[in-house]
């Protein structure tokens, strides 16, 4: 890769994207220079109540130089996949609500494990960090590019939020608090399926969500084990949605002949085809810079060898 296709890969950013990277910065500042403001704006579920407020600050606070370094870079990586394809008011939107539900299943989890166990350091425990909206945002890269295979890894786009679980999971048996992240993770990455399967409304055509086999609950784990969790998923899915007598038609879910809040199969398909082709254009534009680049440095070399 040419000096100018890789400049080309840190250019481009989205505006929405670096603002928040500055807030992820400044956050991770404040922790340093005040230590005490955690104890304000992280999740502690104990202090929950009367500082409500940390379930939306806690995402945007992060504690450790790599929590704010993987952050800052996930962000404006994905973001620059994301944002032009869903508009930037979708993209802020998806991260507010995957945020603040992320923090409220988290400190359901901690109060009910606290009850459980009766440790209080489920109570007091400071959680905070970007991970889940970053878990969340893989979802949507899956969604959208599922088939790309991403170099050097060489895998494919849609195992990346099933790949980052599992590494979460074989960490949390080596570290002393599994809970500051290992919830925030796995919340994350169901919320942001649970939104674009079900919620995200499409503006070209006014459907809900994605209903496709292609991003079914079932595809975050292999083959093998699909037979087992599509019937658990099923459940879950009545439960929540009460769609299990829906069927799919070309307007999206249907009972009968009338037509349910859904989303078109087709247009499931079409958003896929508008990922890969924004990122194939982009590559292309980045590949033609890098050319154009090599071409000028060349022409100089020609003149010179002509002139002899």
């Amino acid at each position: 890769m040419s000096s100018t296709a890789s400049a080309n890969m840190f250019t481009g950013f989205t505006k929405l994207c670096k603002g928040l990277a500055v807030v992820l910065v400044c956050g991770y500042i404040a922790v340093q220079i005040v230590p005490s403001i955690v104890t304000y704006v992280a999740l502690i579920p104990a202090r929950t109540i009367p500082f409500g407020w940390n379930l939306i600050t806690a995402g945007y606070i992060e504690q450790t130089i790599h929590g704010v370094l993987s952050s800052t870079i996930g962000l404006l990586f994905i973001g620059k996949l994301l944002e032009p394809i869903w508009g930037s008011r979708e993209f802020l939107k998806f991260i507010f609500i995957v945020n603040f539900l992320t923090s409220v299943c988290v400190f359901i989890t901690a109060i009910s494990l606290y009850y459980v166990t009766m440790q209080e350091n489920y109570l007091y425990l400071p959680v905070s960090g970007f991970s889940g909206v970053l878990s969340g945002l893989l979802v949507g890269v899956k969604q959208i590019i599922p088939d790309q295979e991403l170099s050097p890894l060489q895998i494919k786009a849609k195992w990346l939020p099933s790949i980052v679980l599992l590494l979460a999971i074989v960490m949390s048996f080596f570290v002393t608090e599994p809970s500051e992240f290992l919830p925030v993770l796995i919340f994350g990455t169901y919320i942001g399926w649970i939104y674009l399967r079900y919620f995200q409304k499409k503006q070209e055509t006014g459907f809900k969500g994605d209903p496709s086999d292609e991003f079914s609950f079932s595809t975050f784990f292999p083959e093998f084990m699909r037979p087992v969790i599509d019937p658990i998923a099923s459940i879950f899915d009545r439960m929540l949605c009460g769609r299990s007598e829906a069927s799919i038609d070309g307007r999206g879910y249907t009972i009968g002949s009338a037509p349910l809040p859904g989303s078109d199969p087709i247009e499931a398909t079409r958003r896929r085809e508008r990922g890969a082709r924004a990122l194939e254009e982009r590559l292309a534009i980045e590949r033609l810079n890098g050319a154009g680049a090599k071409s000028k440095t060349d022409e100089p070399e020609r003149d010179a060898s002509e002139n002899v």
